[in-house]
């Protein structure tokens, strides 16, 4: 792919302000929805703040030459929600939630360390094309569901359910989609190197023009954007940070219980371990440069590792490297490393700024369900597109690339006790046993 701008590259800076805020955009839903779903006094300002700490740091350890956001994972949800219900309090679960995201990051540096010790050569024969490209279209595809699921979804909610009607959700969600397409394709210029914030602003427009009908007629079928969110709003807040409720928690802190989170967070490290070398994999693709050899993967896992627990320091949340970030990067062709670190710092200043916190949370589901169409797809495409080298005549491939895209679709999926192995990581595990079992076969 031809970058606009490469990894080194320096945008002036208006511009660099532009593309950062992309980025924010990007990355955004995803990184405050995990602690919207956990709950238990989690901050979604801190969690913004936490992931803009572990991309800086993820930086440093890279030496600026990896362009990828971290922010919350999702594969730690099930984890959290296992060190809040073992929790003596509320306090001792914010606790628990740190210890469990240093025990990952603990894993990740371990790894890093074998990896500089023994190099990655080995990795290539573990993870060629016909497993690493299959395994990069499955994480854009198993998230279809949550982009085509927010599509139909508005801010106003009736009992919990979105109340607007789904056809106008989906008129305002397409209207994104489309909007994102035009500006990325037939844009001049700088358009078409921010169509995501132009489409999610049209995408916006017209769920205000909904809204502002239906509010005036009563008729709340018609309101997808939530206003009332912006009333009694101040303007400078401090994040309620996690490690502010350390002093209390640790009261509730003992042995079984720390054994508790270890088993609960460590084994999904591993599988997180897994998508951190397959978004990289997926990124190198793009950049055309081997990220896993240069600045090597044992600075990316120490990056990822260190900027976890940074991260879950103030917000709770281990983080990961984010698909939407590549995707944004593969749409938009600025690769630029100060693109990033902008983005990062940007998120840290304003998770102080209520109004403009409040107004990146009261962005539609459907306007944000239309941006990741885009966004899932084109990290989808990536992989397939490292598929194009993989010679499919041969049956030990095909074989291969089967096992990985049909249990990946399909949502094969293990659990053990409060461990799960998501449908990317069981796909990858059969998808590597595969490929050890028949690699020896002779060519056809």
């Amino acid at each position: 792919m031809k970058l606009v701008y490469n990894i080194n590259d320096k945008p002036k800076l208006p511009q660099l302000l532009i593309f950062a805020f992309q980025q924010v955009l990007a990355i955004l839903a995803a990184t405050i929805a995990v602690p919207a779903i956990i709950g238990n006094g989690m901050s979604q300002s801190a969690a913004l703040f936490g992931a803009g700490v572990g991309t800086i740091i993820y930086q440093l350890f890279t030496k600026f030459k990896s362009p990828v956001y971290l922010g919350s994972s999702f594969a730690f949800i099930n984890s959290m929600f296992a060190a809040f219900a073992g929790a003596a309090s509320a306090s001792a679960g914010h606790v628990g939630i740190f210890v469990g995201a240093v025990f990952a990051g603990l894993v990740y540096i371990v790894i890093a360390l074998v990896i500089k010790l023994v190099g990655v050569n080995w990795l290539e024969k573990l993870l060629p094309a016909a497993v690493i490209g299959p395994t990069v279209s499955i994480i854009g595809l198993s998230l279809a569901g949550n982009a085509v699921g927010d599509l139909s979804k508005g801010k106003v909610m009736v009992d919990g359910v979105s109340a607007c009607s789904p056809y106008v959700a989906i008129i305002c969600g397409l209207i994104t989609l489309f909007s994102v397409m035009i500006f990325s394709v037939y844009g001049k210029k700088m358009m078409k190197l921010i169509p995501f914030i132009l489409g999610i602003l049209v995408g916006y427009i017209a769920a205000t023009i909904f809204t502002v009908i239906g509010i005036a007629t009563d008729n709340v079928a018609l309101q997808v954007i939530n206003f009332s969110v912006f009333k009694d709003m101040g303007f400078f807040a401090i994040p309620d940070f996690t490690f502010l409720k350390f002093a209390e928690g640790f009261k509730g802190i003992n042995a079984s219980y720390i054994a508790t989170i270890a088993v609960a967070y460590i084994p999904v490290a591993f599988v997180v371990f897994a998508e951190h070398i397959a978004d990289h994999k997926n990124l190198s693709s793009i950049i055309d440069k081997d990220l896993l050899k240069e600045p090597g993967l044992h600075r990316t896992l120490l990056g990822d590792g260190v900027g976890s627990i940074a991260g879950a320091l103030f917000g709770g949340c281990p983080n990961t490297t984010y698909g939407e970030s590549v995707g944004c990067v593969a749409i938009t062709r600025n690769a630029s490393v100060i693109t990033i670190t902008t983005a990062a710092i940007m998120c840290i200043v304003i998770s102080f700024f209520s109004p403009f916190v409040t107004f990146l949370a009261s962005i539609p589901n459907c306007v944000m369900g239309g941006v990741c169409i885009a966004l899932y797809g084109f990290i989808a495409v990536s992989g397939l597109k490292m598929i194009q080298k993989v010679d499919l005549n041969q049956s030990k491939n095909l074989f291969v690339v089967a096992v990985i895209l049909i249990t990946g679709i399909g949502g094969f999926s293990l659990t053990f006790g409060k461990v799960t192995l998501t449908s990317i990581a069981c796909a990858l595990i059969l998808g590597i046993l595969a490929n050890t079992l028949l690699s020896r076969a002779k060519d056809e």
